[in-house]
């Protein structure tokens, strides 16, 4: 009996010593019935090189200056007035536009913070200044107007005191164009109220033709007071390809007809572009003078 225990005891050793069976696979992971996918891993921060780290925060290319190409101009001479409108955010913007060094016309919204400061530095600066009055536009409420703005539910009364406000808000203006006025500049009665006042205070009128159907400059001239009409926005297209191409149609007509009248804004591509196509125009035989000079 105790040689067949041995025996079995041996067979089991030999079994265990020269036999092996697979392990057991290990058990898969539960999946999980979240529909939500997991998030990437961030990358690391520690990789980014200094230079792409200053790209990251470096201004997006609408806010670079371009390069801007020579101005074209094969016309003859002319005079050419460039207003820029919507001034009174900024004393920097005047400084930045005094500086090109021609004759330019700045027109004020009365209810600018810096308002008085820029009408101040632009006449001692020996600038042309207005008053950029702001009018009803075309879908007014939706469309937002200043709260000083001249609207047609008004009465003559206040349209008149109204205007007569903007004197003290803007000294040393010399003339006053629309600032908006679609549907504002389109009646002639009210139109007649703000040429009183003008022509009382010795003001031209620059009707900035923001509607086709304006009626602006033809009540201006019946009343006798000094006008003019804008024939060239230059920059409804923010970029300097396109304010250079309007700076050249503005020359052309100048060229042709002997003198023209634009308006611009102050907006950083306008000036950069101001800047570069000014001087070129004026070495072209193009004469630059303040809006007083084209009004009749």
């Amino acid at each position: 009996m105790a040689a067949a225990i041995v025996l079995v005891a041996a067979c089991f050793f030999l079994i265990d010593r020269f036999v092996h069976f697979p392990a057991p696979a290990p058990k898969a992971p539960t999946q999980s019935t979240s529909k939500e996918p997991i998030p990437p891993r961030p990358p690391a921060m520690g990789a980014m090189s200094s230079a792409a780290t200053s790209a990251a925060h470096a201004p997006s290319p609408a806010h670079r200056e371009q390069p801007v190409e020579p101005i074209r101009h094969r016309g003859g001479p002319g005079k050419l007035a460039i207003i820029i409108d919507d001034m009174g955010a900024s004393p920097r913007d005047l400084q930045a536009l005094l500086s090109i060094g021609v004759p330019l016309t700045f027109s004020v919204i009365p209810s600018l913070a810096h308002a008085r400061e820029v009408a101040d530095a632009a006449h001692s600066a020996g600038a042309g200044v207005m008053i950029h009055m702001p009018m009803e536009p075309e879908g007014y409420p939706q469309q937002p107007l200043e709260k000083i703005g001249l609207l047609l539910s008004m009465s003559d009364g206040e349209v008149e005191q109204r205007t007569r406000s903007y004197f003290g808000m803007v000294p040393h203006a010399t003339g006053a164009n629309n600032h908006m006025g679609s549907r504002f500049t389109q009646d002639a009665g009210k139109m007649e109220v703000v040429l009183k006042v003008l022509k009382e205070k010795g003001l031209f009128f620059v009707d900035s033709k923001t509607s086709p159907a304006s009626v602006g400059s033809r009540v201006a001239r019946r009343m006798g007071v000094r006008t003019g009409d804008r024939e060239v926005f230059l920059d409804n297209v923010q970029s300097v390809p396109a304010i250079r191409s309007q700076l050249e149609k503005a020359a052309a007509i100048a060229g042709k007809r002997g003198e023209a009248i634009a308006i611009c804004h102050p907006h950083p591509a306008t000036i950069q572009t101001l800047k570069a196509a000014l001087p070129e125009l004026a070495a072209s035989g193009i004469t630059f003078v303040h809006a007083s000079a084209l009004v009749r």
